[in-house]
């Protein structure tokens, strides 16, 4: 694993904050890297965006029900500007995350959550601008239900990887994880793609057709910011 330094972490991350993850996900496409997007994660906190490296929890089924089983305690452990990415894999029969923790979270300076399986009191953390994201939401407590496995392990979430450090992006399109060693890069051709882009748009609606004017700033290839511009 790859840990960017603080400064050049708060650097990427004022970097990624002025992006998308449809941009990104165009630049994670130009390298051809391995799957990125966290499949079937939405927001619960509409226009709240998470960025920030991932601290990974992993959940397992309880395998006795005859003890009382709390809450599992990692909160207090995980670094401020970090996103929490829980694992119970994708399950919609209980949750692993309430508003206590979203206050917690937000009262600590983490970033967001992302979590494959589901989330409660959803109203709460809203409210309080938290940035959510879950496969599903469900009332029912995970108490007696899961226990926590680990954390800071890898993790699955719906057959894309991620491991401890690998940066995490969501917004209201979805959720995805940028390898960490592969961030200022992929940032890179974000940036060029947004730009590309901005550069179509204007031309199309300065008159041009959407056609000629993708061919003519490079639609094909955004992340190279070529085509024909006059502010390389």
């Amino acid at each position: 694993m790859t840990t960017a330094a603080p400064v050049e972490a708060e650097a990427l991350r004022e970097c990624l904050s002025r992006l998308d993850t449809a941009a990104l996900s165009d630049a994670m496409d130009s390298l051809r890297t391995p799957p990125c997007v966290l499949p079937g994660i939405a927001t619960r906190t509409p226009g709240a965006v998470a960025c920030g490296p991932a601290f990974t929890v992993r959940y397992r089924a309880i395998d006795d029900d005859t003890t009382f089983h709390n809450a599992a305690d990692y909160i207090d452990d995980v670094p401020a500007g970090s996103v929490v990415v829980v694992d119970n894999g994708g399950s919609r029969t209980c949750t692993n995350w309430g508003s206590l923790l979203s206050s917690v979270a937000l009262h600590r300076g983490i970033s967001g959550t992302v979590v494959h399986g589901s989330v409660r009191d959803v109203k709460e953390s809203r409210a309080a601008g938290y940035p959510l994201f879950s496969a599903d939401v469900t009332m029912v407590s995970g108490k007696n239900r899961v226990v926590l496995d680990r954390t800071g392990a890898e993790v699955d979430v719906a057959g894309t990887p991620v491991a401890p450090g690998d940066w995490i992006f969501a917004d209201d399109n979805g959720a995805l994880r940028i390898p960490a060693g592969l961030v200022a890069e992929v940032v890179r051709r974000a940036e060029a793609v947004e730009r590309t882009e901005a550069r179509i748009r204007e031309a199309a609606l300065g008159g041009s057709r959407l056609d000629e004017a993708r061919a003519r700033f490079g639609y094909a290839r955004p992340w190279e910011d070529g085509g024909e511009h006059d502010d390389r």
